[in-house]
């Protein structure tokens, strides 16, 4: 199954009003977008959908944990991801990118949320990656020299 039809919602058989979704997110999206820092990740991105004639809302809910390089010991580590977040999206006879909030769509077409669930996990993840203390691989932190070992450079 292409990454794209795995994380699209087909609306337009849909009744205006809430609809509900739900997605697993697993090591396929980030192999799909060729992520660099992202090596897996087992998380359900719950999506409501609330349709009217004019537009789409969208509230995203991302749970889960993701797996990347420690920034310590630089050994697979498990993140948490806890991701809430909302998509406004347009009808348009002109389709563009969408900005991080909106996004603009033909009528009738799928609506594609894969590079959405993406990003929303890659910002989601907090900018130092560690294992909790005493959790990185031993061997590697006996490589390194505590700060209050250096001697002063003069």
């Amino acid at each position: 199954m292409d990454i794209e039809d795995k994380y699209s919602i087909d609306y337009a058989p849909l009744s205006n009003g809430l609809h509900r979704f739900s997605f697993k997110v697993d090591d396929s999206l980030f192999e799909a977008m060729e992520s660099n820092e992202i090596k897996g990740g087992d998380c359900i991105a719950d999506v409501e959908l609330d349709r009217s004639e004019s537009c789409l809302g969208v509230h995203v809910s991302i749970n889960g944990a993701v797996t990347v390089e420690c920034d310590r010991c630089l050994e697979d580590c498990s993140i948490p991801v806890d991701f809430e977040g909302d998509l406004s999206v347009h009808f348009s006879d002109t389709v563009s990118d969408y900005d991080g909030e909106r996004m603009w769509i033909a009528r009738g077409q799928k609506l594609p949320l894969a590079q959405y669930i993406y990003e929303s996990i890659v910002i989601s993840l907090p900018y130092r990656r560690v294992h909790p203390d005493g959790e990185c691989n031993p061997d590697m932190m006996g490589r390194f020299t505590p700060a209050e070992n250096v001697p002063d450079a003069e």
